[in-house]
């Protein structure tokens, strides 16, 4: 399960990167969206997969019992998500304005500074 996560996580971060290369600042915005969700994947497998063990303390006990799911990776990941909306917002908001005053979403036609 970790190698199809690790293929998927590297075509993730490949389609990511190809499109932040692309002129347009639609295809730029889609290309922050999966390197955040390449970057989400990656924290999650880095944590290890332990399938349906949930890491509750019975009562009684001081530790869970083995094996348990990490909730670090999954607190990242939640901390990841929030960051990413925050980014994705500010950047849509951005592109939205640059593209309003430029006229077009071609990064090429956006070298302009003089309003």
């Amino acid at each position: 399960m970790e190698t199809l996560l690790a293929v998927v996580i590297g075509v993730l971060y490949a389609a990511g990167i190809y499109m932040m290369l692309r002129r347009s600042l639609v295809k730029l915005i889609i290309g922050l969206a999966l390197l955040s969700n390449a970057a989400n994947l990656l924290i999650f497998t880095s944590g290890g997969l332990v399938p349906a063990r949930p890491p509750l303390v019975a009562p009684g006990e001081s530790v869970p019992a083995a094996p348990f799911a990490d909730p670090l990776p999954q607190a990242l990941i939640l901390t990841a998500i929030v960051i990413s909306f925050g980014v994705m917002a500010f950047a849509l908001a951005l592109f939205y304005r640059a593209a309003e005053e430029a006229g077009a979403d071609d990064l090429d036609r956006l070298t302009s500074t003089d309003t």
